[in-house]
């Protein structure tokens, strides 16, 4: 028995015969390799379309932005991973990547969804400053935390999000997503009771969102930044291993204590 809503059974991304790779309507060899970067490439797969010359910036820029940032809970498992199996390079990629969620990566994605709703507030006649207090006190309300803003580590500003606005600003694609998103600083502040830093998640969705970046792939962003990111440390942990070096401090650091 079939589940869910069936489909046109077609695919728009890719056909092959004994002599050629078609993707998104471009023969691979002659129209593809050697003519687009993998950020053309990877927009032309998502979004059906080739880059602007803004969009293929920003989205190097944001993929650069987000790649990296140290030994982060991912980078961790996907490392322990890789030591306990050596073999399995796409297990320890898989480890790493599957953490992706709520709390790490995955806020560029639901900031998208805060700043989408908003738009539509202020579409229908909303006040800019009126929806951004409504969006923040809602959120508060719910005991939610407020997506792209907080951060352990880099307050009272996050220098990748000082960053990707100046060069919004600079390059004139801030349109009214960003615009949004500087409005929920001081609103966020207010329903919080004290300033919480903007970081990187919040200007990569609101401009990937000002760049017509399709909302549904934001979180492709971070994901593909990641993976590369994590392979970097997977390389590093064949040459130089610390995962079970990490995983023998983590039994230092947390203590036995039964329930009663």
């Amino acid at each position: 028995m079939m589940i869910g809503k069936a489909g046109e059974a077609v695919s728009s991304i890719c056909t092959s015969d004994a002599a050629s790779i078609e993707i998104r309507g471009r023969d691979l060899c002659n129209d593809l390799m050697g003519h687009k970067s993998f950020t053309d490439f990877f927009f032309l797969l998502v979004a059906g379309k080739d880059p602007t010359d803004e969009q293929r910036f920003f989205l190097d820029t944001l993929l650069i932005a987000i790649a990296e940032h140290g030994l982060t809970p991912t980078v961790q498992a996907a490392r322990m991973t890789l030591a306990a199996a050596p073999d399995s390079l796409q297990g320890a990629v898989a480890a790493g990547i599957l953490g992706c969620g709520t709390v790490v990566l995955g806020t560029a994605e639901l900031c998208g969804r805060v700043l989408v709703e908003g738009r539509s507030r202020i579409r229908k006649g909303g006040d800019p400053d009126q929806v951004a207090r409504d969006l923040a006190s809602e959120t508060r309300a719910r005991g939610d935390k407020m997506p792209g803003f907080g951060h352990p580590i880099h307050h009272p500003v996050d220098p990748r999000a000082e960053r990707i606005l100046a060069l919004a600003d600079a390059r004139g694609v801030a349109g009214v997503h960003v615009d949004l998103l500087r409005r929920l600083k001081p609103a966020t502040a207010q329903a919080w009771g004290k300033p919480l830093p903007l970081n990187v998640s919040g200007p990569i969705a609101a401009v990937l969102l000002d760049l017509d970046f399709p909302e549904a792939m934001i979180k492709a962003i971070p994901l593909l930044a990641r993976t590369a990111g994590i392979l970097g440390h997977l390389a590093e942990e064949q040459e130089r291993p610390i995962g079970f070096l990490m995983a023998h401090h983590a039994e230092k650091a947390i203590g036995y204590k039964p329930k009663p």
